[in-house]
């Protein structure tokens, strides 16, 4: 069984909620994950973009065998901005990424005390986040052609490709994310190991666009 995610517009403050897109709500002490580009001969820090992030008391009923956890938040960083339709200094493409340009962060325990948003904004203070979007989930088939936690990666190329690598998070092109990469048969994949999502190595999880 996979876990569907499903997404809609909302006027409810989504602080410390399940949510796509906005500004991730994060422990004082965790950091924003960046890369390091360069450009025109300079060297300089560039953002990852927030995807989502999950209080997993939201998907601890439809994860029974407990591969995930059941309490605190997992977020999910990835250097898309290519196929949100901006310009961006990474050039990832087909097949794997590098490293370091998809991360994977956990909050053991959620404290609305002690969390804050980490807002990225310009020169005049004014947002650079989408509006954040509501997440849902449901069950669904392990294959499923949808955007899902679990289950297989829907693409046969990446299985192929990442054989001892599990589907960890499956994006799919979605007009209301506004992401599209290029077809309907093309899957970003979060993938990772059994034994690194059981101990919850995340910083080893990989990303895998398919097909070339």
């Amino acid at each position: 069984m996979a876990i569907q995610l499903s997404f809609q517009k909302t006027e409810r403050i989504l602080f410390c909620a399940s949510k796509w897109w906005g500004d991730p709500d994060m422990p004082a002490n965790m950091e924003y994950p960046t890369i390091e580009v360069t450009e025109e001969g300079e060297t300089y820090d560039y953002p990852l973009t927030f995807l989502c992030q999950i209080n997993c008391e939201d998907i601890a009923a439809l994860d029974p065998e407990g591969k995930l956890p059941h309490e605190g938040m997992l977020y999910f960083f990835a250097a898309i901005d290519r196929w949100h339709g901006f310009d961006s200094p990474t050039t990832n493409d087909r097949g794997e990424w590098p490293k370091g340009h998809c991360i994977v962060k956990y909050a053991k325990a959620i404290n609305f005390e002690t969390f804050n948003t980490c807002m990225l904004t310009d020169d005049d203070d004014q947002s650079l986040t989408d509006p954040e979007l509501e997440i849902t989930f449901s069950e669904c088939a392990d294959d499923a052609p949808v955007c899902r936690l679990l289950g297989k990666p829907s693409s046969a190329e990446t299985a192929e490709a990442m054989p001892e690598m599990l589907n960890f998070l499956q994006i799919v092109s979605d007009q209301l994310l506004e992401l599209d990469f290029g077809s309907q048969d093309s899957f970003c994949h979060f993938l990772i190991k059994d034994t690194d999502l059981h101990f919850g190595n995340w910083k080893r999880a990989k990303v895998y666009l398919s097909p070339r």
